[in-house]
């Protein structure tokens, strides 16, 4: 089994460990900034364990808009910093750490009647400066190409539903785009794990301390106290729950999904300028499994903080409304077949006696990184997926100052991710059942896409019957959910997935359109089912 395997028996396995010996961090929350400073901490020679109440990736980390983008939208509103940052962490991702991961998008902004002229003329400005922030990071422009101006032609060709009348051309600027934000997480996590940090998953944490807290096993009931030299909390929107001294001001971001067919399969993401803002766009985006995603909103979500954020039905008429402005056919009610929402974790910095502040769209994504008042903790709050590298550097360098640990430097910056190159440990796989040639046919692009250098050894470390039969079939008898039976299996044997939920969910996206959830729902758990009761 490789180190970096994550499994059901392992996490029995390691919770007795903790609970018998201290770690020198424990990390609470299991979404991309708590499994980045997991990895982090874990690379410099620490000890690290990582709990998290339900499944990796469960919270905001997989309802984003699946970019790694550079931040053009905060050169507009005056945030140098985090735009500048962000473009230097999406070169990190696409040159170094997940490659395999991350894809250059091209994305349009059709010159038409439903654009106006100033603000394709602000777009094309804002599109050069976020090129000098691409060169300044050291991004080549073989990996994200400069921004120009498209004939009519070609921004039909890349978003075929573009209305043709009146249409002048195109800006085409391209950004990065991830296969997968859960998936991200998912290999985060296990490269953590390949380190030596125990990543345990359905591990509730209360009673927070700069020493430890009380940890108990949602599975069994079973309660334990975690003993460490320093505690991380990275639970993002909720950590005001487990820390009163935190204040943020969530941030409620609301996506719909509609088939790719439906906007002719567009090889480019659409990108249509919300009326009267200078900053803000809806995007349609082109995504796996015969999918568009449409997003996103910007609304305050005040409140107690909901396990799973739902959009409201005035959030979908807004994206379907600005986005049909530049299209041939009006996007309807009907032609959405899913819709999910998360929120932002954004640090409210007002003082108490400060009034209301600005609206949730104006508060900066710059992260905080402090120790809490309260419970002596390290609190790393805000930011963005794209940026979660740096946010964990700065929450471990401050762990070790504050714990007053020795450990080495950060070197994140050059740690490829599991399935960036070829693994180092070869995987224990079974006599071959299934002959080579047919292996080699199943692995496909999408396979690739969403496991890089492990693709190959996700179909040979297949074992069940139904796998094993035919690895590269499909879980379902349509074309669009290319998600194959040896996928389901290693994400049990793999990726830490303890139940038909966290495959649907989080190790796969199919559980984006109900439809698609029901119509394999039961495969899907037959497969798990098996897979776990041979581990």
């Amino acid at each position: 089994m490789q180190r970096t395997a994550l499994t059901a028996r392992r996490r029995a396995r390691e919770l007795d460990e903790l609970a018998a010996e201290p770690v020198d961090l424990l990390v609470v929350g299991g979404g991309v900034t708590g499994v980045g400073v997991a990895l982090d901490a874990a690379a410099r020679g620490l000890s690290v364990a990582l709990v998290e109440a339900h499944d990796l990736a469960w919270g905001t980390s997989r309802w984003s808009s699946k970019l790694a983008h550079g931040g053009l939208r905060y050169l507009a509103t005056g945030d140098v910093g985090v735009a500048r940052e962000s473009a230097r962490e999406r070169h990190v991702l696409m040159t170094r750490t997940a490659p395999h991961l991350v894809r250059a998008l091209p994305q349009v902004l059709p010159l038409t009647s439903g654009v106006g002229p100033r603000q394709g003329i602000t777009a094309g400005i804002g599109f050069g400066l976020g090129d000098l922030l691409r060169r300044d990071a050291g991004t080549s422009s073989d990996v994200l190409p400069a921004p120009r101006l498209a004939r009519p032609g070609e921004a039909a060709r890349l978003v075929p539903a573009v209305a043709r009348e009146h249409l002048h051309g195109a800006w085409v600027a391209h950004d990065g785009q991830l296969v997968d934000d859960a998936r991200l997480v998912v290999a985060l996590a296990r490269t953590a794990a390949g380190r030596g940090a125990k990543i345990l998953t359905r591990v509730r944490a209360t009673d927070l301390r700069a020493d430890g807290a009380t940890l108990q096993d949602t599975l069994t009931g079973a309660t334990l106290t975690a003993r460490a030299r320093v505690v991380v909390n990275a639970t993002g929107v909720w950590a005001g729950t487990v820390d009163p001294s935190v204040r943020l001001r969530p941030s409620r971001g609301t996506h719909v999904v509609v088939p790719a067919a439906r906007l002719g399969s567009p090889a480019g993401a659409l990108m249509v300028p919300v009326p009267g803002s200078g900053s803000r766009f809806v995007f349609a985006l082109p995504a796996q499994l015969g999918r568009v995603i449409i997003g996103l909103t910007d609304e305050e979500a005040p409140g107690p903080v909901p396990d799973v954020p739902e959009p409201t039905p005035s959030e979908i008429d807004f994206l379907l409304a600005t986005v049909s402005r530049v299209l041939e056919r009006p996007l309807l009610p009907d032609d959405v077949v899913g819709a999910f929402a998360g929120l932002r974790p954004l640090v409210d910095r007002a003082g108490p006696d400060d009034g209301a502040g600005p609206g949730s769209a104006d508060l900066s994504r710059r992260h905080l990184v402090e120790v809490s008042p309260s419970t002596g903790a390290v609190n790393v709050l805000g930011g963005k997926l794209t940026t979660y590298r740096s946010m964990a550097e700065d929450a471990v360098d401050l762990a070790v100052k504050h714990a007053g640990l020795t450990a080495g430097p950060c070197w994140t910056t050059n740690l490829p991710l599991v399935g960036a190159n070829p693994l180092v440990e070869p995987v224990e796989t079974p006599s071959p059942v299934e002959p080579v040639e047919t292996r080699a046919q199943a692995l496909t692009p999408a396979l690739v896409a969403r496991y890089g250098a492990e693709a190959e050894q996700v179909l040979a470390a297949a074992t069940l019957p139904g796998a094993t039969s035919a690895v590269g079939q499909g879980i379902a008898d349509t074309d669009h959910l290319d998600v194959t039976r040896a996928e389901v299996e290693w994400a049990v044997t793999h990726e830490g997935a303890l139940d038909a939920d966290d495959v649907l969910d989080r190790r796969t996206r199919i559980g984006l359109v109900p439809a698609d959830r029901a119509a394999v729902r039961d495969v899907v758990e037959e497969l798990v089912g098996a897979a776990l009761a041979r581990l």
